[in-house]
């Protein structure tokens, strides 16, 4: 066999070093960031808006809490959420 068919990764010139930056899921606070700015934006709202200060910072701390505990399983568990419940039941009896 030939050296004209040997793959890339034994080629010289053909390996980029590629930051780990760039595979890692982007979390805000441990939370996956949509999530953790949705949170957020509901929590000020019912805090500030409503002055319900109390209620707001609870439901801040639980959601992030979730999110946290969520995103350190799968930091992709919203994505997959969404296209779970988008999916029709096919096979339901």
């Amino acid at each position: 066999m030939s050296d004209h068919y040997a793959p890339a990764s034994l080629l010289e010139g053909f390996e980029v070093p590629i930051h780990s930056a760039l595979g890692a899921p982007i979390l805000l606070g441990g939370a996956p960031r949509g999530i953790a700015i949705l949170n957020g934006t509901l929590s000020a709202a019912l805090g500030l808006g409503l002055q319900q200060w109390l209620a707001g910072l609870g439901l801040w701390a639980l959601g992030h809490s979730l999110a946290v505990f969520a995103g350190r399983h799968d930091p992709d568990f919203a994505p997959v959420i969404l296209r779970h419940l988008r999916q029709k039941g096919w096979f339901t009896c």
